[in-house]
């Protein structure tokens, strides 16, 4: 059964830092893409940033996050991180890791299908 289980949320202040675990378990890692997704309060999903399979690795941000947040993963335990730096209160939301299944590379930004998710783990910025 593939599992995709998030944790390392939590409340944390303006300016502060929180890393994301997702454990992934039921599928090859190694060469699976892999993304982190957010969805605010009220909001839709928000894609965050994905990091390519295998030995490329190249990774990509949305730009709201761009300079703040960094994707990474340990193969070796199948898990992806989400190091998440001077975080604002508009970081609020639930994360989830998902597994790509395809991605469209338009002109303006990724466009990713899914085919697995995680439970989520809730990130609140605030002061």
């Amino acid at each position: 059964e593939v599992q995709l289980v998030e944790s390392g949320g939590g409340l944390v202040q303006p300016g502060g830092s929180l890393r994301l675990s997702c454990a992934a378990s039921g599928f090859t890692f190694s060469t699976s893409a892999m993304s982190w997704v957010r969805q605010a309060p009220g909001k839709g999903l928000e894609w965050v940033s994905a990091i390519n399979s295998g030995g490329d690795g190249s990774t990509h941000y949305a730009d709201s996050v761009k300079g703040r947040f960094t994707i990474s993963r340990d193969v070796a335990n199948n898990t992806l991180y989400l190091q998440m730096n001077s975080l604002k209160p508009e970081d609020t939301a639930v994360y989830y890791c998902a597994k790509v299944k395809s991605v469209v590379l338009t002109t303006t930004a990724p466009e990713y299908e899914y085919d697995y998710w995680g439970q989520g783990t809730q990130v609140t910025v605030s002061s």
